[in-house]
């Protein structure tokens, strides 16, 4: 029962009554924690210099990028462990993106897999893991980087709108217990975390002019920086008009804060993935893996505040409706007092879609699949070995990548603010 049951048998006597769909998402998204975690330990480098011992792993590496090359197997084996993990962690989640298409109730068949039989799933993760570590390299890892690059750009989309979700939320939140309840206490908040966002982001980018700009050169990063921050100059400015005011009575700096600050992290980001010239590139070795490391352990804070907020209900129907994460399955009987019981006493966990299913389950296999393909792409800073497999690269693409994300969320944030005024016919409270 416990290797073949439903997602209730893995919870323990002492636990409280919880809902399939909380229990089942949770444990996939462990699933992709855990590894997250393996592709973290492949990278560090006492780890890495044994997986040579693998048998297979270092065959064909010659090979890689359709170049023919003798090197060291050895030199970009954390590399490649990186990607072959967040290959498996893909495929993983594909095949349940496509099992679950369709699927409305725990009814159907197909909701006990996505339910149960969770012993069976970890060794099919295992199964496609082991197997990717056979995959020959040849043009492998240069066709994987664009899947990570364009899987890593979706996944920041849906984050972008979340996080504009989120803005929106937090601002409409504290502005009703302002009318509540004691109003200079919560508009006095309000102006403080507003105030600190602001400062943050204009000390960020002081910052990003000292440390990525010079005053001959780098007229990229120069171009970068100034852009976003004329444009997050205008949402902010935009956000405060009267007609806008007028009507979005809820708008304001706090959310324009949030997303100002998000927008020159984004653009920190960026720049940092600015190809290095050939003297300052770094080598195939432990060189870079100093720098790998304190990025990969920023990646996994990220990932863990995304992939909270990617499982939480939104405020707006809207967004619920893209991410079908509303509890709307539970029928009326399906509560604590239906749960089930087995002798003893102990509690277990209650279906509560039986008469629909409370997310998407093809969607919500999807976002895990793009986060798989995200933190792959961060754990290698987005880099790829070049023509002569002697040092790691980041090319443009994911500069570009990076950059045209923020210039989404900041065109996604302006259409919150305009949409009532260009589209007066429709609801948007």
């Amino acid at each position: 029962s416990c290797l073949c049951g439903s997602a209730p048998c893995l919870l323990c006597g002492c636990c409280p009554s919880a809902k399939n769909s909380t229990i089942s998402r949770l444990l996939f998204t462990f699933f992709l924690f855990l590894g997250t975690l393996v592709s973290i330990i492949m990278i560090i480098p006492g780890v890495e210099k044994e997986l040579h011992k693998l048998p297979g792993f270092c065959e064909g590496s010659g090979s890689v990028l359709g170049v023919q090359s003798h090197v060291d197997c050895s030199s970009f084996l954390g590399h490649k462990a990186v990607y072959r993990m967040g290959f498996a962690m893909a495929a993983f989640f594909f095949l349940f993106a496509a099992l679950m298409v369709c699927v409305r109730s725990s009814k159907d068949p197909r909701a006990a897999l996505q339910n149960g039989f969770w012993f069976f799933k970890f060794l099919v993760l295992v199964g496609i893991t082991v197997g990717a570590f056979y995959i020959p390299d040849g043009a492998f890892t240069s066709v994987w980087f664009y899947f990570g690059v364009v899987g890593s750009f979706l996944f920041i989309l849906i984050q972008l709108v979340l996080l504009i979700d989120l803005a929106h939320s937090w601002s409409q939140r504290w502005l009703h217990n302002a009318e509540e309840g004691s109003a200079k206490g919560w508009y006095a908040a309000l102006c403080t975390i507003t105030f600190i966002f602001y400062a943050a982001s204009i000390a960020a980018v002081v910052l990003l002019y000292v440390y990525y700009t010079k005053p001959e050169g780098c007229t990229e990063g120069k171009a970068f920086i100034s852009i976003n921050l004329i444009l997050c100059l205008i949402i902010s400015i935009v956000s405060i008009l009267p007609k806008i005011q007028e009507a979005q009575p809820h708008s304001g700096l706090l959310q324009a804060s949030l997303i100002t600050l998000y927008t020159i992290y984004v653009t920190w980001s960026a720049l940092a993935n600015v190809p290095s010239k050939p003297d300052t590139a770094l080598g195939l070795g432990e060189g870079w893996l100093g720098q790998e490391h304190s990025l990969g352990d920023q990646g996994v804070l990220i990932l863990s505040r995304r992939s909270a907020r990617s499982l939480r209900s939104s405020d707006h129907p809207q967004v619920n409706k893209l991410m079908l994460t509303e509890e709307s399955g539970a029928g009326p009987g399906a509560g604590p007092a239906g749960a089930e019981e087995e002798e003893g006493g102990v509690r277990r966990a209650y279906d509560n879609e039986q008469d629909g299913v409370s997310y998407s389950y093809t969607f919500f296999h999807l976002c895990l699949l793009l986060a798989a393909l995200y933190i792959m792409m961060t754990l290698t800073n987005w880099y790829r070995p070049d023509e002569s497999l002697q040092v790691l690269r980041s090319p443009w693409t994911a500069v570009w990548v990076k950059i045209c994300s923020s210039w989404a969320g900041l065109l996604l944030y302006l259409w919150t603010l305009v949409a009532p005024l260009v589209l007066p016919n429709r609801d948007f409270s």
